[in-house]
């Protein structure tokens, strides 16, 4: 990838990362507009999906009967099974007409007038754009990371969260001051398994985001991701700088979730040392 994207980082330079202009025509390639929508997605799939992972995960460990866990449980995980083709088709005829009339209409009209957080409300109801992504994302994340978090809130041992009751706590401090800090190496591992998955995904972001080549301030508006725009015109590629530049987009991506990955396990190493292991 980095032989085959050298040619547009010797002609662009530094301006491929910076540059907003994408035009193949005129054989001009910079990569900060789908950098952007990568980052912008995968920080709004983070957002909505590591609380919802968490709610489920302790609904169903310490909330729900255990009659009812199993179901659960599998129900959730049945989400992971589902092709990413078939959210990104969900997203565009289901739920993005239900943004557009429902949803993105009161946020404008409600956080719209807000002073500097109303730019990010601002704008036409497209149902389309990079609010629908982050959350058709999010919907895709939930599953890996609820999965994880419930799995090792499982393993936390009966006798400290006894001992807690016992001494008047309530079950959120159990949750908050027992089964988080006991778990919370694994909790981190999980949420950037989730992130990972966020970064590189394809065709669910392809169908929804919108596909344009701008950087807007506002939610609403329509975007790309990186990978989107490989997926949308790699096909198209007819000559080798335009080539090019597309490898060089996805050598990005790569470093992108390299570093985004290798932060997690330094993160993970350094949690464990200072718990002594």
């Amino acid at each position: 990838m980095a032989l085959s994207g050298f040619q547009a980082f010797r002609t662009f330079g530094l301006g491929f990362l910076t540059g907003t202009e994408w035009d193949p025509v005129a054989e001009q390639f910079a990569g900060l507009v789908p950098i952007y929508g990568t980052l912008v997605t995968s920080a709004l799939a983070m957002i909505i999906g590591v609380p919802v992972s968490l709610g489920i995960a302790v609904f169903i460990t310490e909330v729900a009967p255990r009659s009812i866990r199993g179901p659960i449980g599998g129900a959730v995980e049945l989400l992971a099974g589902i092709p990413s083709i078939i959210y990104g088709m969900w997203g565009l005829f289901t739920f993005a007409p239900f943004m557009s009339d429902y949803i993105q209409p009161v946020l404008i009209d409600w956080l719209g007038p807000i002073p500097m957080i109303g730019a990010l409300f601002s704008g036409a109801p497209l149902g389309i754009g990079m609010l629908t992504s982050g959350i058709v994302l999010a919907i895709m994340i939930i599953p890996f990371i609820s999965s994880v978090m419930r799995d090792v809130f499982l393993v936390v041992p009966a006798q400290l969260k006894e001992s807690a009751y016992a001494l008047g706590s309530t079950k959120w401090e159990v949750v908050r001051d027992i089964v988080i800090p006991h778990t919370r190496t694994a909790v981190v591992g999980g949420i950037f398994l989730g992130l990972g998955r966020a970064l590189g995904e394809t065709m669910a972001v392809t169908f929804v985001l919108g596909n344009t080549h701008n950087i807007a301030v506002s939610l609403m508006e329509p975007g790309t991701s990186i990978a989107a725009t490989l997926a949308n015109e790699f096909a198209e590629a007819s000559d080798d700088l335009y080539r090019s530049s597309l490898a060089a987009l996805g050598l990005i991506l790569f470093v992108v979730t390299f570093i985004v990955l290798a932060a997690a396990k330094l993160m993970l190493v350094r949690m464990a040392k200072q718990r002594g292991e």
